[in-house]
């Protein structure tokens, strides 16, 4: 049995939502399964020295129109956000404690985190809008509030995030296929022709 697909993002990534409606359905096509793994791109900006997209001059307003045209190309429905990139502290750690209890219900939530950013224009780094969607997933509420400010949770993403840059990501989506990294949501042709051949 191959390994799964690692699927390295940060729920404040536009190319990472995109990247996010596609790749499981892609990978089951090929006998695949997918690991999914929130970090902060924050803090590997501090390693790279990068910024958000729409903070960098020229790069940033040609950005803005990027998100909408590869969503449109893609058929995924997209709405920028008001609150534009949100530090995803609270769905990132939500997400590892709901995923060491029921790794369904953690994607379910992942996918309604994304959502809720990208399609609603939800607050989805609020605490408490975290938790209402987590709920809606099939979560306890109230054993996930308790859990967000412990240390252990908090450690967690910590270690996802140091784990992420040890293995050489600087970018959201990142996804790694048998040691092979894909940087970017452009990059789903190749992911596909990768699977479909083993390689190339």
């Amino acid at each position: 049995m191959a390994e799964p697909i690692q699927f390295w993002f940060d729920f404040t990534s536009p190319y990472s939502y995109l990247m996010s409606e596609k790749l499981d359905d892609l990978a089951a096509k090929h006998g695949r399964k997918v690991k999914w793994k929130p970090v902060l791109l924050g803090a590997i900006f501090k390693v790279t020295g990068s910024q958000p997209l729409l903070n960098v001059p020229l790069k940033g307003e040609y950005s803005a129109r990027d998100f909408l045209r590869s969503a449109r190309f893609l058929g995924i429905p997209y709405r920028q956000p008001d609150k534009f990139p949100l530090a995803m502290l609270a769905p990132s750690r939500a997400y590892y404690w709901l995923h060491d209890r029921d790794c369904a219900l953690a994607r379910r939530f992942a996918h309604a985190v994304f959502r809720g950013y990208f399609v609603d224009n939800r607050d989805v780094a609020d605490p408490a809008v975290t938790i209402e969607l987590a709920k809606a997933a099939g979560a306890n509420g109230d054993e996930l509030a308790a859990a967000l400010g412990t240390q252990e949770v908090k450690d967690r993403l910590k270690q996802e995030c140091d784990a992420s840059i040890a293995m050489g990501m600087f970018g959201a989506p990142y996804v790694v296929i048998d040691g092979e990294p894909f940087w970017g949501a452009d990059r789903l042709p190749q992911i596909e022709k990768w699977l479909e051949t083993g390689g190339f």
